[in-house]
């Protein structure tokens, strides 16, 4: 169950679009913020629901899920303490299209609509960062819309994947994704079925590209992933499911 907390503004600090603010600032942002701890599983925000706050991942994690028009879930994204979410209905008043649950124990401080707003217009800095914020999600969402429109299967795997070894950090050609990623969850990025992740993973295993070590998913040769992509991508896309 969920349950409220004491406003601190040292908990703020870490949020990542709130850096750089005066204490004085983050004192009183954090008592214009509603806190509250969520359990491990529990939902934060229903989708068609009308709480437009925006919320502040102080600690835990959580992760934002919708259902495909064949009612399967459909992950969109996990996000980790010091970042935020739920700008969108903030700011055009509109329903969630989303839920988010706890993926862990997390806390969670959220402002009004109002409360955020003039943060805005008095923070130029919050401001800029939030623009930023909503272009590169502009610019990631176009990138899946041509990755699910022009890439087979095997393709949107192997693609999701570099994403993946991108984010984890590359080092020498290599990258070691931690922990392993459920296979299902691959599924649900890249529209397809877990046995169809699962049989791509194991093709680039035995082609060297991939490996697993103990609790981590090593990809042995990020280039040769990269011209894998790349040779499908000329050639059209390969085959859809």
């Amino acid at each position: 169950m969920s349950r409220d907390v004491q406003p601190s503004s040292f908990g703020l600090r870490s949020i990542a679009l709130l850096e750089g603010l005066s204490h004085e600032r983050l004192e009183n942002l954090a008592h214009d913020c509603a806190w509250r701890l969520y359990g491990a599983a529990q939902e934060i925000i229903t989708r068609d629901t009308h709480d437009d706050s925006v919320y502040l991942i102080v600690s835990g994690r959580v992760r934002v899920t919708t259902y495909s028009s064949g009612g399967r879930q459909v992950t969109l994204r996990d996000i980790a303490a010091g970042e935020h979410f739920g700008e969108l209905s903030a700011i055009d008043g509109m329903r969630r299209s989303a839920d988010v649950l706890a993926l862990e124990s997390s806390l969670l401080a959220s402002m009004q609509p109002q409360v955020f707003w003039k943060l805005l217009r008095e923070e130029p800095l919050v401001s800029a960062r939030l623009l930023k914020g909503l272009a590169s999600l502009v610019r990631r969402l176009s990138d899946r819309v041509l990755d699910l429109s022009t890439l087979g299967v095997s393709q949107r795997v192997r693609a999701e994947l570099l994403r993946l070894a991108r984010e984890a950090g590359m080092v020498d050609n290599t990258a070691r994704i931690e922990p392993i990623p459920r296979y299902a969850d691959i599924a649900g990025l890249v529209s397809t079925s877990r046995e169809q992740v699962t049989r791509e993973c194991m093709a680039l295993m035995k082609a060297g590209i991939l490996e697993r070590v103990g609790h981590s998913l090593v990809v042995r040769d990020i280039a040769q992933l990269e011209r894998l992509i790349e040779e499908d991508r000329e050639h059209g896309g390969g085959h859809h499911h």
